[in-house]
């Protein structure tokens, strides 16, 4: 099977025949929770530019509110899972050469520097592991994904990056426990070599590290099966009660996979904080934080038999542009592991 670079025909294949699930109906919350602020907005802003800005969540209602020079929409985007979507990607980005403050309408908004009310992705910190064990906790401060102007060229500041928390060693092996009862499938990323093609799901910013699917047959044999389960389990797992979601519990939750739609995908409770959970997506590398009514029971080991799809790789040079990679396929070649942390793959994209 051959590959070419940013072969979209070949990502939608795995992502839409096989592998997305049809978007599903969303909660029902009231509207007010289903509805996003969003401030420090210039007066002379229209509506059409609103849905624009908006164009990847569908919004529904805009309702602008402009008071002398200050300028603020409402939008009702549907679901309280895109409305905390919309506040991870878009709480800090720069709009008309401004700075836009992006909230859920839970409450009246209270614009801050630089933190949104609402928690959005929520790194994870590392404790010291005992002789025979490896524990993980989760920051419980609220910091905000960063973002950069799309005018500006993301270029690194420095040549030394910190491997994020979510593909260390300790971090895996806790999931892989708790998720899957066995380590075995860190043993099998080593045996990924030579020339592959990659599937990107997840990119971390401002970092040469991601997040991709090594494209085999077995992959897709997996995928389908999987997803097949889980479309299943859609319609028969009930949504968990809110007092037996803690850390370390299992679940299904809707992931957002951009012009891919909504699917519904295993995830791992990373950290709870009040009535939203910090979720890691086993098989797409991706950290979010969401509502924990949103939460489905999948604590059967049957829907745990299939190993994680995804698995962490490194650029040998450079970085990755988010918007422009995730869910295409890069053709390249293993290079090497990385010190201390062998699990992550080293790879040199084909130019």
């Amino acid at each position: 099977m051959s590959w070419s670079s940013g072969d979209s025909r070949a990502s939608a294949e795995l992502l839409g025949k096989n592998g997305v699930l049809e978007e599903q109906k969303s909660l029902r919350f009231k509207k007010r929770e289903t509805e996003v602020y969003i401030g420090n907005l210039p007066p002379d802003i229209s509506e059409e530019d609103l849905r624009n800005l908006l164009k990847d969540f569908s919004p529904f209602h805009v309702h602008k509110v402009q008071s002398g020079c200050k300028c603020f929409a409402f939008v009702d985007l549907g679901s309280v899972q895109k409305v905390a979507l919309a506040v991870q990607e878009l709480n800090g980005r720069f709009f008309h050469k401004r700075k836009l403050y992006v909230n859920s309408n839970r409450s009246c908004p209270k614009r801050t520097p630089d933190v949104a009310k609402r928690p959005r992705e929520l790194p994870v910190l590392q404790k010291a592991p005992r002789p025979g064990s490896a524990r993980i906790t989760a920051c419980t401060r609220f910091i905000p994904k960063t973002h950069s102007d799309a005018r500006k060229s993301e270029t690194p500041r420095t040549a030394v990056f910190a491997v994020p928390m979510e593909m260390r060693g300790p971090f895996l092996v806790l999931l892989l426990r708790e998720c899957f009862r066995d380590l075995s499938w860190l043993a099998t990323i080593w045996n990924v070599g030579g020339e592959v093609g990659l599937l990107v799901t997840s990119v971390v910013p401002q970092t040469p590290f991601f997040w991709a699917m090594h494209v085999t047959e077995t992959l897709q044999e997996n995928m389908q099966t999987l997803f097949g389960a889980l479309a299943v389990a859609e319609e028969q797992q009930p949504y968990l009660q809110p007092s037996v979601v803690q850390r370390g519990t299992r679940g299904l939750a809707e992931h957002h996979l951009g012009d891919y739609g909504w699917a519904w995908n295993r995830c791992w409770v990373v950290d709870r904080v009040d009535s939203w959970a910090v979720v890691m997506f086993i098989d797409f590398g991706q950290l979010a934080t969401i509502p924990v009514q949103s939460l489905r029971s999948l604590d059967s080991d049957d829907f745990w038999a299939i190993p994680p799809l995804t698995q962490p790789f490194m650029l040998e040079e450079g970085i990755l542009s988010s918007c422009q990679v995730i869910n295409r396929i890069l053709k390249g070649k293993i290079t090497g592991t990385l010190n201390l942390e062998s699990h992550i793959l080293k790879f040199e994209e084909f130019k």
